[in-house]
């Protein structure tokens, strides 16, 4: 005996009939679970994304993604009728959306616990979508178009408004700017040395010796300009001793102690 199953009408690209599909009475369950449009389009950017993270974009076909997706061909152009630049340009998106929500943070506090904050939420989800991660980073460094190269650009600069936002200074100078992006970039380095290192150090530990490099940066920066002097005195004014300031002076100090005595 035949029964009949009808696929989700969301699910059926552009042209192609919706005529029931046959299948044996024992296996009345559809195998082909219907998706909102919402959710179609989530799965299809999560596989690219995974895909585009360990192979090269031009080494990846729709098939590829279709397969991995567990669906057809057509329902991928379906969601992406631009073919692969755009699922390729989505899946970065997608992933730079989600980064740039973890610097989002009150400007209240130590700027020290706010900074440990949001990197607890970077790492968090470099943690869990490391391949995610590893794609919106190649996307600007090996995909040669000004749209994905954009995209990535746009976290950073994102992460950096953030930081300066923070900040006491209505208009960061370039030191400042410099110092901020710098710190970016270091973070950004670690994360991706972090993850080919197997995920050590724990990320506590990693969040502490990032904050340990931000604070020795506005310390040394401060030296010679006066602006982000005033930056480091109005931030420590709000430090406790017992904070991520506090711990890196105690541990700093004796260290100069023993310089300055080798002199």
């Amino acid at each position: 005996m035949t029964a009949y199953v009808r696929r989700a009408p969301a699910d059926y690209p552009s042209g192609m009939s919706s005529a029931p599909v046959p299948t044996t009475a024992s296996a009345r369950t559809p195998a082909y679970r219907r998706l909102s449009v919402a959710e179609r389009r989530s799965q299809l950017l999560a596989s690219a994304l995974t895909l585009f993270a360990h192979r090269a974009p031009e080494d990846v076909s729709l098939d590829d993604v279709a397969e991995a997706a567990g669906v057809s061909r057509p329902l991928v152009y379906r969601y992406f009728p631009g073919g692969k630049q755009q699922l390729y340009e989505a899946a970065l998106r997608s992933a730079a959306d989600e980064l740039e929500r973890c610097f989002d943070e009150p400007p209240t506090g130590p700027l020290t616990e706010r900074l440990g904050r949001a990197l607890d939420r970077y790492l968090a989800f470099v943690d869990s979508h490391d391949t995610g991660f590893a794609a919106l980073l190649q996307g600007g460094s090996v995909v040669s178009t000004s749209r994905t190269t954009a995209i990535v650009d746009e976290v950073r600069r994102s992460a950096a408004a953030s930081i300066l936002g923070h900040m006491p200074v209505s208009a960061p100078g370039p030191r400042l700017h410099l110092l901020v992006r710098m710190w970016i970039a270091a973070v950004e380095a670690a994360s991706l040395i972090w993850l080919d290192e197997g995920k050590q150090p724990p990320a506590a530990e990693l969040r502490d010796w990032l904050l340990d490099q931000f604070v020795a940066q506005l310390t040394a920066s401060a030296a010679s300009d006066a602006q982000t002097a005033e930056v480091l005195r109005s931030a420590l004014a709000l430090e406790r001793a017992d904070g991520p300031a506090g711990s890196l002076a105690r541990r700093v100090l004796p260290v100069l102690g023993e310089a300055g005595r080798l002199r």
